[in-house]
Parts: structure tokens; C-alpha cells; sequence
């Protein structure tokens, strides 16, 4: 009788410690990170290389899909790429051929515009050498014969006349130069749109490679697959899940009450009881506290402001970090949706 008081006694004072000194739920689940994978494209799926509850590596080919239309897609998007290309280096060559011709013209402006300062001062000098004679014959007939005025007079006809010639060389000159220059603006023009469509082409066909790259279906991480979902010749749309993805790294959500939450902050040592491992103890730590209630995360919150209130403790979700010692070689049993028994120790 003495032992069934001592040991009762025993088990309400080690109810009691535990009951002041660790904050407990059962409501705790392990939590992790599952992709879920899926098609980006409307295809066939022609191999599937991977089982349920396989593991797998970060960029391991899980299936492809029928990668033909994809393939004859980038052919096209390459071909008008080569021609947009073309058409490129011809719009250059035009620029180029067009600009040189510009160049020509505007020396040939200068030139004439040259050819008519010297003609302009030929003309003077033969006005000068023509009003000289003139002068002379009229005041002494034997100082200048009337053969060598008619003769200057000539001379200053002839040149004043290779002057409204070489003025209206200018002109064309310049109108020359101008129809290049416009030639040049057009040539420049022509080469812009051709540059435009090179890149729109280039841009087509890094969207053709992305499509065709997205009929290999790979692991976006490390992790095991589960709820396999697809076969070997299944039509698969766009958005299809196909696999879930594990990762190996895991937590526990414990939902503890408000009212243990008063000395509860994050670092404090916490104990984690695992159903699926015969209640097996591990060690881990307050990772953080959510910001908010379960309730109010939910789809409809609730309103306490209806006027039908009843007052219910809410639960708060808090993450327990595991000590990966604690869980070493245990990583592969310890599944996302197990439940959790968690003693958090606030004191």
C-alpha cells in the first residue's frame, strides 16, 4: 500500500513539474516542403523514369513528353531568324553604299561651289582687262587696236556665261547631295526595322527553346516522389499535376492554445514525440510564432461582431525546429502529416 502511495505520489509531483514547467499540445503534425511538379505543356508523355517513393536528385529526369511539335516549332523560328538576318546585312550594305554615295555628292557640291569662286574671279579680271581697252580705245584709236576690245569683250561674255553654268552645277549639286541625304535617312530607316525583326525573331526562338526544353520534366530539388500520377503514352495539360515532390528537411506546427503561449518565445528547448516512431523523443526549438490565430487564416474568419459570441480559445500555430542530431539516420521515416506529441519548456 506504502508503494502504491509513493509511486502515486511520485506520478502527481512529476504531473505537476511537467505541468508548470513544459507547455504540451498533441494537436502538432511534421510539416515540410512538397512540389507539386507539372506539365508547362499540352503533350504526350512518352517516358516515365521514375517510381513512387523513389528518391531523387535536384534536376534528375522524373519524364519527357513528346518533344516533335516543339522541335519543328524552333526549325521555323530559326529559319525567320536566318532570313530576318539576311535582310539585315542587306539593309547595311544599303546604308553603307547609300552614305558613301551621300559623301561623293556633298564633294562634288564643294567642288562646283569651288569651280564657281574661280570663274567669278576669271570674270572679273575680264571685266577689268575689257573696261581697260575699252577706256583706251575710246581716247587714243592707235593705243588699242579695236580687234583686241572686241576680243576682251569676248572673253568677259564667255566667262560670264561658264559662271550661270557653274552656278546652276552648284544647284544640282546640292540637290544631289540632299537626295542622298534623304537616301542615307531611308537606307537608316530600312536597317532599324530590320534590326526590329532580327530581334523579335531572336526572341521567338528563345521561346521555341523554352518550350521544347519544357517536354524534359525534371526535379526542381531534392526530395522523393510521391503521388505519382502519370504513365507512359497519358495526354497531359498544361498545369497537370504529375508528381509530388518531398524534400528530406522537415518541421513540426504545433497549435497551442493562446493561454500557453504567455511565457512562450522563440529559442526556448522544446521535446517532439513522433506517433509513427513509437513515441520516440527527439530535441528541438521554438523557430517561430505565426502572426496571427488558425481561425484567422481560414477561409471565413470568423465576426465577433455578429452579437452571437461565444467565447473560444484559439490556437496558435508555432514552428519547432528539429536538431538534425537528434534525427540522424531517422530522416527518411519522418514524413510531412505525421502527428506530434510537443513539450515545449516555458520555465
Amino acid at each position: 500500500m506504502l508503494l502504491l502511495l509513493a509511486g502515486a505520489g511520485l506520478w502527481v509531483t512529476h504531473f505537476t513539474y511537467r505541468a508548470i514547467t513544459f507547455g504540451e499540445t498533441d494537436d502538432a503534425y511534421v510539416n515540410g516542403h512538397i512540389h507539386q511538379v507539372s506539365s508547362r505543356l499540352a503533350s504526350t508523355v512518352t517516358e516515365v523514369l521514375v517510381a513512387d517513393n523513389e528518391t531523387v536528385k535536384a534536376g534528375q529526369v522524373l519524364a519527357r513528353l513528346d518533344p516533335l511539335e516543339y522541335q519543328i516549332s524552333l526549325q521555323k523560328a530559326q529559319a525567320s531568324l536566318r532570313g530576318a538576318q539576311s535582310q539585315q546585312s542587306q539593309a547595311r550594305a544599303s546604308l553603307a553604299q547609300s552614305q558613301a554615295e551621300a559623301t561623293q555628292a556633298k564633294a562634288q557640291a564643294t567642288q562646283a561651289e569651288a569651280r564657281v569662286q574661280e570663274i567669278a574671279a576669271q570674270l572679273e579680271i575680264a571685266k577689268t582687262n575689257f573696261g581697260r581697252n575699252t577706256r583706251l580705245f575710246q581716247n587714243d584709236a592707235r593705243a588699242v587696236a579695236k580687234a583686241d576690245v572686241d576680243s576682251t569683250k569676248s572673253a568677259a561674255d564667255a566667262t560670264s556665261a561658264s559662271l550661270e553654268g557653274a552656278k546652276a552645277s552648284v544647284e544640282a549639286a546640292h540637290a544631289k547631295a540632299q537626295a542622298e541625304e534623304a537616301s542615307v535617312e531611308a537606307a537608316k530607316a530600312q536597317l532599324t526595322a530590320a534590326e526590329s525583326t532580327v530581334a523579335t525573331q531572336e526572341a521567338a526562338v528563345r521561346d521555341a527553346e523554352r518550350e521544347l526544353s519544357y517536354t524534359t520534366i525534371t526535379a526542381p530539388t531534392d526530395g522523393r516522389i510521391g503521388n505519382k500520377n502519370v504513365e507512359a503514352g497519358n495526354r497531359v495539360q498544361i498545369g497537370q499535376a504529375l508528381f509530388a515532390l518531398v524534400e528530406p528537411h522537415v518541421w513540426i506546427v504545433a497549435n497551442f492554445k493562446e493561454t500557453q503561449l504567455r511565457k512562450m518565445h522563440v529559442g526556448q528547448p522544446a521535446e517532439v514525440a513522433i506517433d509513427a516512431l513509437d513515441g520516440s523523443t527527439f530535441s528541438g526549438k521554438v523557430d517561430s510564432i505565426a502572426p496571427a490565430s488558425g481561425a484567422q487564416f481560414a477561409l471565413l474568419p470568423p465576426d465577433n461582431a455578429t452579437g452571437n459570441f461565444t467565447k473560444v480559445v484559439q490556437r496558435v500555430s508555432v514552428k519547432i525546429a528539429l536538431d538534425p542530431n537528434s534525427v540522424h539516420g531517422l530522416e527518411d521515416r519522418l514524413s510531412p502529416g505525421f502527428s506530434a506529441v510537443i513539450s515545449v519548456r516555458v520555465k
